[in-house]
């Protein structure tokens, strides 16, 4: 399945010396991960904001920008410098999941014709990672198969971000967006769970 997460590789290699610049200066995994998570809470209010102005609505995709990195790079430090521990793992995935809601939660603000449909955005973005542990429970490894996985999702909305910085309306098709969200969610989700127990 198609995903932006493919692209994670090379990525990486781009911000390899940015990773080298945080191990000198005694920067670890998990002061990475903390980091990821506050600078969510701050895109959260800033979105939440943006009918004040519209420049907030730049802090979706420059910040996921950056939310993106911070994520490659707390995985990098951990790997390459054994700062592996249980404390980051619980970090890093309770982290993902609190984040998204932060960062999604406004959009029922600025599309209230869609109210009910991202309620269910919301919950399957959370369920879908739940989905993505599960191939780490059966004893094998963590799932991130898409469409609309974590990366895709960051994708969208920070294109939803620019939209919105440039006055493009839409209200007329946010319905139609959002249904499609969930479908590729579902199929997501399931993709998941099916090769999470395939290979357990």
């Amino acid at each position: 399945m198609i995903s932006v997460y493919k692209l994670k590789p090379k990525f990486q290699q781009l911000l390899t010396p940015v990773l080298l610049f945080l191990h000198k200066n005694k920067i670890t995994a998990n002061q990475i991960t903390i980091s990821s998570i506050l600078l969510s809470v701050i895109i959260g209010i800033l979105f939440w904001n943006a009918d004040i102005s519209k420049w907030f609505f730049l802090s979706l995709p420059i910040g996921l920008l950056v939310r993106m990195a911070l994520n490659a790079l707390d995985g990098m430090m951990a790997r390459k410098f054994n700062q592996t521990s249980k404390l980051g793992e619980v970090l890093n995935e309770v982290g993902d999941i609190v984040s998204d809601v932060i960062i999604f939660f406004p959009l029922i603000k600025f599309q209230p014709e869609s109210l009910y449909l991202i309620v269910i955005f919301i919950v399957l973005s959370v369920i879908n990672e739940f989905a993505g542990l599960m191939g780490k429970v059966t004893g094998k490894e963590r799932r991130y198969d898409g469409p609309m996985g974590k990366s895709d999702r960051a994708l969208i909305i920070g294109l939803y971000g620019l939209l919105m910085f440039f006055g493009v309306a839409i209200s007329g098709i946010s319905v139609y967006i959002f249904a499609l969200l969930i479908g590729l969610l579902l199929i997501s989700t399931y993709i998941r769970l099916k090769k999470s127990l395939h290979e357990a």
